[in-house]
């Protein structure tokens, strides 16, 4: 599935640049053919491995019957993966429409759970847009430890390595750390990054941006936003203050705000969608560090709640290891066996 529509052909890999591992010490990505299926699936391991575990404990080899006692019972261990009630309801509504007063196996239960969820996560597009004249100009929003940079980087080496000319924004000014590991990111990339002193104001680092971006002709500009805790009020207004000063060199633009959420918060991504999303205006979600965590679901409250579409996934450390999200391939990772 491509999540860009190039402006040229791929650009080969370039042998000098290194292919795995992650700017801030991880470990190696994954393997650069692997499938989006196989990638999607390695990075659910672990909340697939508690809801297939939690579901099957349900069940007998000789299979079930489907009665209020089981729905119940289904209805906690799809909880658990933090997929939030009225997704679980509605999963639940199915199993009951499908097979109320039958015996049902556990694999037939399965794949009834992923069509449903497939279904309740498709609908919107989780293509990129981008600016049909100029430079596209992408924001990245979060709370500081969500993965922002990281996947700042990851998402500029994913376009670079799709022929796209790439400038970097690190606006974060106001954790050294974060500019420095932008920095780096752009070094192994080989794209260009504008930067700011410590403290300064994140805005003219945007502005800066946009202006660069403008005046040498790139194809996408990405640019880094101070995290911030979405309940900060006058961080919040500092955001509304970045989307203003882009557009004065872009009318247009921001053409994307993307919130990167942590998979491991769980339900508190929620809240954390619910602020950025009245503020920033926000047009799609990078869901980071979702291999790490048990709580896969998140996706499926967020999505229904806030009609955010989650555009990317991070399924590990690596530079490679940001996958564009795909609804088929994420509820056949989420309830293969």
């Amino acid at each position: 599935m491509a999540f860009w529509r190039s402006k040229s052909e791929p650009k080969a890999a370039d042998p000098s640049q290194p292919t795995a591992g992650s700017a801030d010490g991880g470990k190696g990505g994954q393997a650069e053919g692997g499938s989006l299926l196989a990638r999607m699936r390695a990075g659910l391991e672990k909340t697939r491995t508690v809801l297939n575990t939690d579901v099957r404990d349900l069940f007998k080899s000789e299979g079930r019957l489907v009665d209020d006692t089981l729905l119940e019972e289904l209805f906690a261990r799809l909880i658990r993966t933090d997929m939030g009630v009225e997704p679980a309801t509605e999963i639940c509504d199915r199993v009951g429409r499908d097979y109320r007063a039958r015996v049902v196996k556990f694999d037939e239960l399965l794949q009834t759970i992923a069509d449903q969820t497939r279904e309740m996560l498709s609908g919107a597009s989780t293509e990129l847009a981008r600016a049909e004249n100029g430079p596209t100009i992408i924001l990245v929003v979060g709370v500081n430890g969500s993965g922002k940079t990281t996947s700042i980087g990851k998402l500029a080496n994913n376009l670079h390595r799709s022929g796209q000319r790439v400038l970097l924004g690190a606006g974060d000014t106001f954790r050294a750390a974060a500019v420095e590991q932008l920095t780096i990111w752009s070094q192994r990339i080989g794209c260009d990054i504008v930067t700011g002193t410590a403290n300064s104001d994140p805005a003219s680092v945007a502005f800066r941006t946009a202006q660069r971006a403008v005046e040498e002709q790139y194809d996408v500009a990405v640019i880094d936003t101070a995290g911030r805790l979405q309940n900060q009020t006058h961080l919040m207004q500092q955001l509304d203050k970045i989307r203003r000063v882009v557009s004065k060199q872009i009318p247009e633009a921001p053409h994307e705000v993307l919130l990167v959420l942590d998979a491991t918060a769980g339900q508190n991504a929620i809240s954390q969608a619910r602020g950025f999303s009245e503020v920033a205006g926000c047009t799609g979600i990078i869901l980071a560090k979702l291999d790490g965590s048990a709580k896969g679901g998140v996706i499926l409250p967020i999505r229904r709640q806030f009609d955010l579409p989650v555009k990317f996934v991070g399924l590990g450390e690596g530079i490679d290891d940001l996958s564009p999200f795909d609804p088929a391939n994420f509820a056949a990772a989420l309830f293969s066996r």
